[in-house]
């Protein structure tokens, strides 16, 4: 059945590229803070102070306000075992709750199909903002509506004419088949595709609809975070939401101290002026959105950045959502850390999953999950 806007909704933030968690939320009472960070380490002045021990980067000022009215939880700690170093394959297990195997299932492709497995929704009941297809998204016989620009949308973004479109319907084909099997990719593609011509009709109709009083900012994020309001604000049934930072733009390798600055600022304003915006239209109350990360970053820096490490932060904001900090801060004791000079991750991502998917969703987690997970009650 196709969902209202009065049905619970998610929206997805990745932050692409590993944000560095521990300049994120920041340990600014801990020694081997100022040891292991002498390039980067932020002033203990200058942290948004969440409870006298950890406090948010300077740049988070957007954001804080949301953990001052209770509505901000900070989940630490955030991975799992045996972390990738990779990218790819890191990305690849939040998406597909498979770190022990190629998963070909997307973990919200899943929620898409348990709230509307007749496709009734048209490929809108999920959309995604950004170019290609997230693989969190991805299950065969589940259309997803992927929007590159909403005020221009059309199926697969700024390819004019079949040819181009075969073109790139062959691109998407030769990126995934080697991955996740030839199969898989032409049941899937074959699957989507009138739908995802009907629903890029449905979604065309929500920028005409759209009024607010805010403004986002003339950046990536705020390009898709006002698109998500649109189509949350046009009663379309979205259920699911996602859209991605600019490729690897958290892959701090260097520059890192202007450059997670202004990352930051980005997201922090934009996810706030999304939350304002459905507030002004008395549109928030049944709307979380989740903000994560692939991998955090080494704990030590490297004069001007970070490199790939393991544990990190995460994010839950909304008018349900119950504030707080969720976890225990991962040690930075030499002797505690995990191989190679990285947080050790002791809150498994799926436990996080495990709410929303059961507590906002209405659904099992298990099956989705791959196992039992302990939830984090932070609904």
């Amino acid at each position: 059945m196709v969902s209202t806007n009065k049905d619970n909704v998610l929206v997805v933030l990745s932050l692409s590229g590993g944000n560095d968690g521990l300049n994120t939320v920041i340990p600014y009472n801990d020694g081997h803070y100022r040891d292991y960070r002498p390039a980067l380490g932020v002033p203990a002045e200058a942290v948004l102070d969440l409870n006298g021990e950890i406090g948010l980067h300077p740049t988070m000022g957007p954001l804080k306000k949301y953990w001052d009215e209770g509505k901000l939880a900070i989940f630490l700690g955030i991975g799992y075992a045996n972390p990738s170093y990779s990218h790819f394959r890191s990305m690849d297990i939040w998406h597909t709750c498979e770190p022990d195997t190629i998963g070909t299932e997307g973990w919200l492709g899943q929620v898409i199909h348990e709230l509307d497995p007749k496709a009734e929704g048209q490929g809108i009941t999920g959309v995604n903002f950004g170019r290609g297809l997230p693989r969190a998204l991805a299950k065969e016989g589940v259309p997803v509506a992927s929007v590159g620009n909403l005020e221009t949308y059309g199926l697969l973004t700024g390819i004019e004419g079949d040819d181009q479109r075969a073109e790139a319907l062959d691109l998407f084909s030769k990126i995934y088949a080697p991955t996740v099997g030839q199969g898989f990719v032409s049941d899937y593609l074959r699957s989507t595709g009138t739908y995802a011509r009907i629903g890029a009709d449905i979604l065309a109709t929500a920028p005409p609809k759209y009024t607010s009083n805010v403004e986002y900012s003339a950046t990536t994020v705020g390009q898709y975070m006002k698109n998500i309001a649109q189509t949350h604000l046009a009663d379309l049934g979205t259920r699911v939401l996602f859209t991605t930072s600019p490729y690897n733009g958290f892959d701090t390798h260097a520059n890192q101290a202007s450059d997670h600055a202004r990352l930051w600022t980005d997201v922090s304003a934009n996810v706030d002026t999304f939350i304002t915006d459905l507030r002004e239209h008395d549109a928030s109350d049944n709307v979380i959105t989740f903000m994560f990360s692939e991998f955090g970053r080494r704990v030590g820096d490297n004069g001007s950045g970070t490199d790939h490490g393991a544990g990190s932060v995460a994010f839950m904001v909304g008018e349900k959502v119950k504030g707080g900090i969720y976890g225990v801060y991962p040690s930075l004791e030499p002797g505690q850390q995990e191989e190679g000079g990285n947080l050790k991750s002791n809150m498994d991502f799926r436990q996080v999953y495990a709410t929303i998917l059961e507590d906002w969703m209405g659904l099992d987690s298990n099956p989705i999950n791959r196992g039992v997970f302990e939830k984090v009650p932070f609904l």
